[in-house]
């Protein structure tokens, strides 16, 4: 935990809303991200650029990432600032000059000190592992009072049915949730999103959790978690357990650590921590190129025109399945049949009831879209479904939202796969979206190429809090996390 004279700073600075600080974890491991699930955010992946030279003053680069020292001025002896803000300031510097880029892969995570994971029932990074089972039995007395923040934040439970702490949280997330590696795109969930991802079926208010500064009640932090019932491989299942969702700080707080006692976690993360249980990369099909182009989220290939590229993506005007049409209240039961049986193939998959098969998938304009296939005697066959999840555009004069789909959950049993999914791209594109994600996870490995996908720039890690079992591959993952 940051010393009090650190946490009065950084409450010092958002009181004052002055510029941004630069966000480090105590440990290194974490940057408050969703996961780059930002994969998402993370543009296709460019052709590797020449590596600048220097200049003739010989100075390293400003990035972070080209120079691991960052050398620190000893502060002025001004007798008109304190000693005491001076050592201040000059422990602030040195937490920073330690500051290194969260791990992006195994390599880089073994260089890093995890000295908050390592005191966690999760697995070490290089361990074997062959074993399944829970690391740490259930404990008989857990902690009911939540550990002290630094000096000047205070916990807050939230009310998202309130609509003044719901446009609170809506702002803190907009403006600090998750950005990509250049920041020039950051998650924009809307409101009504917020609700549908933080209020299924089993939502308990405790699990929305803010924190506030003390003084002005500004909420600067937040974290979350729902109910779900998950299949670990076959014979194991965590009833009821925790979901992680959203994890969003302030970035004047990012260096700071915000514990909480949560038994049994699925979560995700973009970054590499101890450590997880599968790997998943993001794809992109472009649907709009154009403005994919002018924002930057992707580039042309080398030897490509905008209108060469612009007729690569171009999709049919209407679907080619028969018997396809928007999902109604009367396809639950059959849609919870669909999608249990086709989940148990996989490793780390949900398990439904009509009451949450209810609330993920039945259609809500701008958040969720469910398609199923009906034969002609009634049966239900198959069903697609992505969810919508826009970025705001920064830094560009003419576009300020990038509209995204995300697969969600696409089940086939009679209509192949590959058709089911160029259905999806059409309709997200009669829709306007502007491109079109997907993870490798479960079958998508045999579209992704055919359909015109390319590869991103980030991976989603999986990780289960206080559970041990041996890794998987993307394709034995059933769970789309939002």
């Amino acid at each position: 935990m940051a010393e009090d004279s650190e946490s009065a700073a950084s409450q010092q600075s958002l009181e004052l809303d002055d510029q941004d600080t630069c966000g480090i974890d105590g440990d290194n491991e974490e940057e408050m991200e969703h996961g780059r699930r930002a994969g998402a955010l993370g543009k296709k992946k460019k052709q590797k650029r020449k590596k600048e030279k220097p200049n003739s003053g010989g100075t390293k680069s400003d990035s972070a990432s080209d120079s691991q020292e960052i050398k620190i001025q000893q502060p002025s002896k001004n007798p008109s600032v304190p000693m005491e803000k001076l050592q201040d300031i000059q422990r602030a510097m040195e937490l920073l000059s330690a500051c290194q880029g969260p791990a992006r892969n195994i390599d880089e995570a073994a260089k890093h000190r995890y000295q908050f994971w390592d005191t966690q029932p999760v697995p070490k990074l290089d361990e074997v592992i062959t074993s399944h089972g829970a690391i740490e039995p259930d404990k008989d007395n857990v902690r009911q009072e939540p550990y002290s923040l630094p000096q000047g934040f205070m916990w807050d439970t939230l009310d998202l049915s309130n609509a003044e702490v719901l446009k609170e949280l809506y702002t803190l997330l907009n403006e600090n949730y998750v950005e990509d590696d250049d920041n020039m795109f950051r998650f924009d969930y809307s409101p009504e999103f917020l609700l549908w991802a933080l209020r299924p079926p089993g939502w308990l208010l405790q699990w929305h959790c803010g924190v506030r500064v003390s003084s002005n009640k500004k909420l600067v932090g937040f974290i979350s978690a729902i109910p779900a019932n998950i299949r670990i491989y076959d014979r194991y299942m965590f009833k009821l357990d925790h979901k992680s969702t959203f994890f969003g700080v302030h970035k004047k707080l990012r260096f700071q650590r915000w514990p909480r006692d949560l038994p049994g976690l699925v979560y995700p993360r973009g970054v590499v921590l101890p450590k997880p249980v599968a790997t998943c990369r993001y794809w992109h099909r472009s649907l709009n190129p154009r403005k994919l182009v002018e924002v930057k989220f992707s580039h042309l290939s080398r030897n490509m025109t905008l209108q060469r590229t612009m007729k690569l993506y171009r999709l049919p005007d209407v679907t080619k399945t028969s018997g396809l049409r928007p999902m109604e209240p009367k396809d639950i039961k059959s849609v919870r049949e669909l999608i249990n049986t086709y989940l148990k193939q996989f490793h780390l998959a949900p398990v439904m009831d009509e009451e949450e098969v209810a609330h993920w998938f039945l259609p809500r304009e701008h958040i969720i879209d469910t398609f199923v296939v009906e034969s002609p005697n009634g049966k239900l066959t198959d069903f697609l479904s992505f969810y919508t999840l826009p970025s705001t555009v920064m830094h560009h004069p003419a576009h300020k939202s990038l509209k995204a789909a995300y697969s969600f959950y696409n089940i086939h049993t009679e209509t192949p796969l590959l058709d089911l999914m160029s259905d999806a791209l059409i309709l997200a594109k009669s829709k306007g979206f502007d491109v079109f994600n997907a993870l490798d996870l479960m079958e998508n490995k045999t579209f992704l190429e055919k359909l015109k996908f390319g590869i991103g720039d980030g991976n989603l890690q999986y990780y289960l809090y206080n559970w041990r079992c041996p890794g998987t591959d993307s394709e034995k993952v059933g769970l789309v996390l939002q």
